[in-house]
């Protein structure tokens, strides 16, 4: 195997919660409120249905195929040269949504704080620091996660905490006014993000406990919808349906703290959640741009293509939009379409695929 490393399940779980939900928390909520206007706080619990699929999908699979990656059982289950293809696909998928989430990070990081320092280099210098975690291996990645992730919870606790006197619950009523389609509508951005979750088939063979998989999978899925829930109720009760008109509403909501006049500008509490969770997001999907390269190239290690790629990161990164608002349209309107035809419909397709050669193959067989 090229990574001799190993992790275990919860590890991947509590990777997995930052690698979505990172670019989630500032983005989506006013992306959801355009579509859903006051149900934007349901449209989480639609959207985690793909993300409970997906995560299904990614465990069936790889209870047929438990030491193999989605780059490596595609060739299995389709023949080598279609597989090749459909790996070749995904490779050049990773490394165009990657660059996108280095440009969403660079975005923000620029426009809010560092307003005269180069986009170019606020992203080849994060993808320098995550180039170095990935080198590390997915050992160093779970652990990673496991320091970083509580201190993101305690932040969001502690902001919410603050959030309590400037809550107006009223913003939410009437519920469904308008029936459940606003909120699906706004579901579907969201399950663009829950699809992000078929990274798994490329975590689940380096799992100690391959068996406790699949829960934390679900347990993560949970947990990303939970904060996406009350992220989003705590947006539409300051802010109400305003949120729509807002590019990153949680930084906005930051702002109206005011407590004795002494914690107030919290901003950077913001910033450091941001930070943390892209560079845990970002490690991780480089992690598997390189990890699955090399399988798909048959190479003995995957770290030699780890600075190469990195370069074409930081390309895709500057060329994957031309501005904030061309990418938050993108984000918006086509990304969900696009992220899960590869991420949720593509598994699927591959377990029905293996599902009928697996039957075929029992049929051949007989009865003992």
């Amino acid at each position: 195997m090229l990574e001799k490393g190993k992790i275990s399940a919860l590890q991947m779980g509590i990777m997995m919660y930052p690698t979505v939900i990172a670019t989630a928390l500032l983005l989506v909520p006013a992306i959801t409120t355009h579509h859903a206007g006051r149900d934007m706080w349901i449209s989480p619990l639609w959207a985690s249905l793909v993300g409970f699929l997906t995560v299904y999908f990614a465990g069936q699979l790889n209870k047929l195929y438990p030491n193999d990656t989605i780059i490596q059982y595609s060739s299995r289950i389709v023949g080598v040269i279609p597989g090749k293809i459909i790996g070749l696909l995904l490779l050049f998928f990773y490394l165009h949504v990657n660059g996108v989430i280095i440009r969403e990070y660079g975005e923000f990081v620029v426009g809010a704080f560092l307003t005269r320092t180069p986009l170019i280099a606020v992203a080849g210098i994060m993808t320098l620091a995550c180039a170095m975690a990935v080198r590390g291996g997915v050992e160093v990645l779970g652990r990673l996660g496991q320091m970083s992730v509580p201190v993101i919870l305690l932040l969001l606790l502690f902001i919410l905490v603050l959030l309590l006197g400037d809550l107006e619950i009223k913003n939410m009523f009437p519920v469904m006014e308008k029936g459940w389609m606003p909120s699906f509508k706004g579901a579907v951005t969201p399950m663009g993000w829950f699809s992000e979750f078929v990274l798994m088939s490329f975590l689940l063979p380096y799992l100690k406990d391959r068996k406790k998989g699949l829960k934390w999978g679900m347990i993560s899925v949970a947990a990303v919808m939970s904060t996406m829930l009350l992220s989003n109720l705590a947006v539409l009760f300051v802010l109400g349906e305003i949120t729509g008109s807002l590019t990153y509403p949680v930084m906005s909501v930051v702002r109206y703290i005011s407590i004795a006049d002494f914690l107030e500008h919290l901003e950077a509490l913001v910033m450091a959640i941001w930070v943390v969770g892209a560079f845990i997001k970002i490690s991780v999907f480089y992690y598997i741009l390189a990890l699955g390269t090399a399988q798909w190239l048959n190479l003995s290690d995957y770290r030699p293509l780890v600075f190469p790629l990195g370069i074409l990161l930081v390309l895709f990164a500057i060329w994957s939009a031309p501005n904030l608002p061309e990418l938050a349209h993108f984000l918006g309107t086509s990304s969900a379409f696009y992220l899960m035809s590869v991420q949720t419909v593509l598994p699927l397709l591959l377990l029905i695929v293996a599902s009928l050669r697996k039957g075929i193959r029992m049929d051949e067989k007989g009865p003992d």
